[in-house]
């Protein structure tokens, strides 16, 4: 597949952002469709209202009921944002005055993912009153009529997309069911959760039954932001105030101890700590222990308060990680073949839209991983499965954008309903399980409907940029103005530019980056630059030479208090892909 490099244009062309904004942020800005200066505030004020969440104000007086003399259960999601909800919660009910506030995150490899009747009957060894699920439960109909059954009370609070029916709760929170009128269906579960706790929070003021509650509430912003960065969701204008608002609590260092011992250990902290940091640092360790292990470990890292316990925790979750980064290489490098294989199809032959991928050794915590690395090459959407049992395989699919996976699992469903045994997930990532014996059976009709779900649009080929630099913005102050410019991520994606550069040197760091002195074409100045995993696990490494076209971003780098620039190498393309304007 040959890559097109396309400009982002500005959504409202001549709309003045102020003078003030360094040029360069006020044209990434205008390309996102910011329209004012307002649309930039990230303070709490500006957050959608506490109470306007359909299914929170039924949700407080559920909790109310279990507050002095229930039990109440958390159960999460064994992610990122999984943990964050459920240490969020816990913080929150237990800080509330509740009786018995307590946690179960069921281990992926025993009981798979949701409220299982599985789960419910080890929760039920617990006597819970009330069971909350965060971050899961929009499709556990079968475990929430378990408890029922039992006389347990459940509270969903939920943001992935619900099924043909809804579980049988007595709440549901969730901002995307069907007819909801919340201001975002962006919500992470860690955002979700927060909205419960804030309006049980006000609730209790306005009962005297708990002072500075809501204040007590804001404190727990470090984890919103930790959980929603982690879950890749959209941030739109509202995530990005959850965000902003946690991310400020973390670099003045008022959040928790064991995000604080998580950054330490990552080596990431300070003032300047963005968003990507929590993305790329921090939530890869906190997931690892959901990946191998027992998410129990990364909730207890959270829910830590002196630094000691905090720091051990912290101290196995980065072992996790590196363990599971292990795994991922050889996993990778085991479907390296197919890659290729996919990647260059024989002459004539027609090139596969959506890709399964499945290998009886791969680990099933890491699967997810290994699709979103091959989607991320392959530039399409791609499920990786792993062996759950004798019969089932558990699979993991990732999307590229204008994709939306879970649909397209759902459309697959539709046609062929002895296919998927059961699915959810969200636009960009979802999960599944299947009977291996129809593995064959259920590649070809995901190929087929992610065919027809993109009609042969050729999206999957560009590459966004925010156009070309000229050489003196291509400077230091410029990477300072854009870091501060965030948070970024989903939706609201992080300044990249593209130019002509010429490689003057190039050499490996390690067996998969690159760095290099490359000099713009147009000015003659040189910049330091790297590409970072620019290899595949036990690719030959051959140095780029001569000119090419970058798509890079502007760093900041420290290195013994001084700081300077280097720019972050997303693609090196050859010289002849001459950039296009965005219609």
């Amino acid at each position: 597949m040959r890559l097109r490099v396309v400009r982002r244009t500005a959504l409202q062309p001549g709309t003045p952002l102020g003078t003030n904004l360094h040029p360069v942020l006020g044209r990434v800005y205008a390309a996102r469709g910011v329209r004012s200066l307002t649309e930039l505030d990230t303070s709490l004020a500006r957050l959608l209202p506490v109470g306007t969440l359909e299914g929170t104000p039924a949700a407080v007086e559920l909790l109310l009921a279990h507050r002095a003399a229930g039990r109440v259960l958390i159960i999460g999601d064994f992610d990122a944002d999984g943990a964050t909800s459920s240490a969020l919660m816990v913080r929150a009910l237990t800080g509330f005055g509740f009786a018995a506030v307590d946690f179960l995150v069921p281990n992926r490899f025993e009981f798979g993912y949701g409220l299982t009747p599985e789960i419910v009957a080890l929760a039920a060894t617990r006597a819970p009153t009330l069971i909350v699920t965060v971050d899961n439960g929009i499709s556990s109909n079968a475990g929430v009529a378990a408890a029922r059954s039992r006389g347990i009370d459940v509270l969903i609070t939920d943001h992935h997309l619900q099924g043909a029916e809804l579980p049988d709760a007595n709440v549901i929170v969730n901002p995307n069911l069907e007819g909801s009128r919340f201001g975002s269906r962006a919500l992470a579960g860690v955002g979700v959760a927060f909205y419960v706790v804030a309006a049980l929070a006000r609730r209790l003021e306005e009962l005297g039954l708990a002072s500075a509650a809501t204040a007590a509430t804001a404190q727990l912003l470090d984890l919103v932001a930790l959980g929603t960065v982690a879950d890749v969701v959209p941030l739109d204008a509202n995530n990005r105030v959850l965000v902003a608002q946690g991310l400020k609590r973390i670099r003045a260092g008022r959040c928790t101890a064991g995000i604080r011992a998580l950054l330490a250990i990552a080596d990431r902290a300070g003032p300047e700590l963005s968003a990507a940091d929590l993305a790329f640092a921090v939530a890869p360790r906190l997931n690892a222990a959901g990946r191998l292990d027992d998410m129990s470990i990364g909730i207890r890292c959270l829910l830590a308060d002196d630094a000691g316990g905090a720091g051990e925790l912290a101290a196995r979750l980065d072992e996790l990680n590196q363990e599971r980064r292990a795994i991922e290489a050889r996993m990778q490098q085991e479907a390296l073949g197919a890659v290729r294989a996919l990647s260059d199809p024989q002459p004539g032959a027609p090139q596969r839209s959506g890709v399964c991928l499945f290998d009886a050794s791969w680990h099933q915590g890491v699967v997810g991983l290994v699709a979103g690395r091959v989607a991320e090459r392959l530039r399409r959407p791609v499920i990786a499965f792993a062996v759950a049992d004798e019969s089932t395989l558990r699979g993991s699919a990732r999307s590229v954008a204008g994709i939306h996976i879970r649909d397209v699992l759902a459309l697959v469903a539709a046609r062929h309903p002895d296919l998927i045994h059961r699915f959810g997930g969200h636009a960009m990532a979802a999960g599944l399980t299947l009977e291996r014996a129809r593995l064959d059976r259920f590649a070809r009709a995901f190929d087929e409907e992610v065919a027809r779900w993109s009609a042969g649009a050729g999206a999957r080929d560009a590459i966004e940029t925010d156009g070309e630099l000229a050489p003196e913005e291509i400077a230091l102050d410029t990477a300072q103005a854009l870091r501060a410019g965030g948070p970024w991520g989903q939706a609201f994606p992080e300044p990249c530019f593209d130019g002509l550069f010429s490689i003057r040197s190039a050499r490996l760091i390690g067996a998969r980056h690159v760095k290099m002195w490359v000099e713009v074409a147009r000015g003659g100045r040189a910049f330091d630059a790297i590409a970072f995993n620019h290899l595949v696990e036990g690719e030959q490494f051959v140095p780029p030479a001569g000119m090419a076209q970058l798509v890079y971003r502007l760093a900041v780098n420290e290195y013994q208090g001084e700081r300077r620039l280097q720019l972050l190498i997303d693609h090196l393309l050859p010289a002849d892909h001459a950039p296009t304007a965005a219609r």
